[in-house]
């Protein structure tokens, strides 16, 4: 139908319309120098089911799918715990959940994933000729063909995407020769990331080897296994600093070199717990830290929120010293320096003010950042709904405090290194990010 008449309108023929929803037919254009075709002209549902419960007593080894990494080995399952059928995923298969694939929630079935059966939940399918499954599941990860997605799903609360729907998606198709070798230069990119960031593993292991090196540390273990009890371990009453279940690799840490002090011989005045304010997106100049803001590294994420109501009393002063004192991060620590602009921090962190005299504030962030710190939150946090530490607990935690000459010289190594993780990390994202983006360069015009 001519169109020119109307140029705030478009027409579609009745014939083309195989659901009534605007949505469908205000969706994007795909522009490409490769020919674009109807994804379900290419691809093909795969509904080959087992029966668990029919074998109560085998195990069956089940698949997850996430926004992150993709499809994995997720457990093991007796079939008694199973009471519907499974779908069986082959190497090459790709599945879905239709309740997220609009956030990325796509895997691709591979030889790195040994396991085999899915939720029926999940949308699983495999590809015809002329399409590669690699292909395909880089393009379903790029920030383009998400929008596409986003295009096609249907549902009023709870957006969903069927294997219908998502064949009427166009996409461009080049030759399998092209598809090859855009999959190639994705994985050569992809495979330099993952390279760099085994380096930054290898040197954060560096990090804890020189700390404890450094401070003369060695893990005494008094926990006692034996055969006839393979689930109970065994401790010595001596060990047990409180009554509580906790994860125990290592009993304790001694060193050969330094006494351990406490954190409150290095700390002046009280404790602070930080503002039960609420955190809002709105322009200012004071930025609110919670405890999800706060990087491993010791950064801030770019997460920025304020408090709806600032007290001047929860300002962070330079070299101000921060800790999670409640939920799965319990024990997280943060430095503050003027760098980070005006902030105050949430309720959920408590401030410590450090005797810059007794202690380098650097050198405590390393050190609270250590397995040997990080083993004192393991066993002293109580396992309520949630972890929790208070103040004075935290005050009780064991530090090891050299001469300030010996925790400069750990600083200033421990800062070199850092910086080189620091760099991995940012090359290898970079990388990721630089192998979507060329990817749907090349692809989409």
């Amino acid at each position: 139908m001519n169109n020119n008449t109307f140029s705030y309108l478009n027409f579609i023929n009745f014939s083309q319309l195989n659901l009534w929803d605007f949505k469908r037919y205000a969706t994007r254009i795909v522009d490409s120098k490769f020919p674009i075709v109807k994804l379900s002209d290419y691809i093909r549902e795969e509904n080959s089911k087992i029966k668990p419960f029919e074998n109560p007593e085998e195990e069956y080894e089940i698949l997850g799918v996430n926004n992150k990494t993709g499809l994995f080995d997720a457990y093991i399952e007796k079939g008694s715990k199973i009471n519907q059928p499974y779908k069986i995923v082959k190497d090459g298969f790709l599945t879905y959940n239709p309740y997220r694939i609009n956030v990325g929630s796509i895997g691709l079935k591979t030889k790195n994933q040994k396991y085999k059966y899915i939720s029926p939940a999940y949308v699983v399918f495999s590809c015809k000729k002329g399409l590669l499954p690699e292909f395909l599941y880089i393009l379903f990860r790029t920030n383009k063909f998400n929008e596409l997605i986003r295009d096609n799903t249907t549902g009023s609360v709870r957006q969903t995407l069927s294997f219908t729907s998502m064949g009427n998606i166009r996409i461009p198709l080049p030759s399998l020769e092209i598809q090859a070798e855009f999959v190639k230069k994705y994985n050569d990119k992809i495979k330099l990331a993952e390279e760099q960031e085994q380096k930054a593993k290898v040197l954060e292991n560096n990090v804890e080897e020189y700390i404890e090196k450094q401070l003369g540390i060695n893990c005494t273990n008094n926990i006692t296994h034996t055969k006839e009890y393979r689930y109970l371990t065994f401790y010595d009453l001596t060990d047990l600093s409180r009554w509580d279940l906790y994860k125990n690799d290592c009993n304790s840490f001694v060193s050969s070199k330094y006494k351990f002090s406490k954190l409150a011989n290095i700390v002046t005045g009280k404790p602070l717990y930080g503002a039960g304010e609420k955190g809002v997106k709105k322009k200012s100049d004071i930025r609110y830290i919670r405890i999800t803001d706060i990087n491993e590294d010791g950064t801030l994420n770019d997460d920025f929120v304020s408090a709806e109501k600032v007290d001047s009393k929860y300002l962070l002063e330079e070299d101000d010293f921060l800790i999670a004192r409640s939920g799965n991060t319990v024990g997280k620590t943060f430095l503050y320096k003027k760098e980070f602009g005006k902030c105050i921090y949430a309720g959920y962190l408590i401030k410590f003010k450090l005797d810059t005299q007794k202690i380098i504030p650097e050198y405590l962030l390393y050190y609270t950042k250590s397995n040997i710190y990080k083993q004192w939150i393991a066993s002293n946090q109580r396992a309520n709904a949630q972890p929790n530490i208070n103040s004075n607990e935290y005050l009780e935690s064991p530090i090891i405090v050299p001469s300030i000459e010996e925790q400069r010289k750990i600083v200033n190594e421990l800062s070199k290194i850092k910086e080189q993780i620091r760099l991995y990390k940012k090359q290898a994202e970079q990388n990721r990010v630089a192998a979507q983006e060329e990817f749907e360069k090349e692809l989409f015009e």
